[in-house]
């Protein structure tokens, strides 16, 4: 696991300590664990996004179906 320095005005700071000290935990795994959150619900969006964005795409095979070989023979 990589250290990172983070850069946090003095009040936030204790703010910080003191949440995660009312849940039992620590602010490395607070920090920790809000970005992980917030990284995942991030990706989780993209992919959503990239779904609904497949379902718009106007297709046009024309109803044909390729097989695998066909679809990464090199012309």
């Amino acid at each position: 696991m990589k250290n990172i320095t983070l850069a946090l005005d003095e009040e936030t700071l204790a703010a910080g300590r003191a949440y995660a000290e009312r849940h039992h935990t620590t602010l490395n795994a607070l920090v920790r664990d809000l970005l992980a959150r917030t990284v995942h619900v991030d990706r989780t969006a993209a992919v959503e996004e990239l779904f609904v964005l497949m379902d718009q795409a106007p297709g046009r095979s024309g109803g044909t179906r390729f097989t695998r070989d066909e679809l990464y023979e090199r012309r």
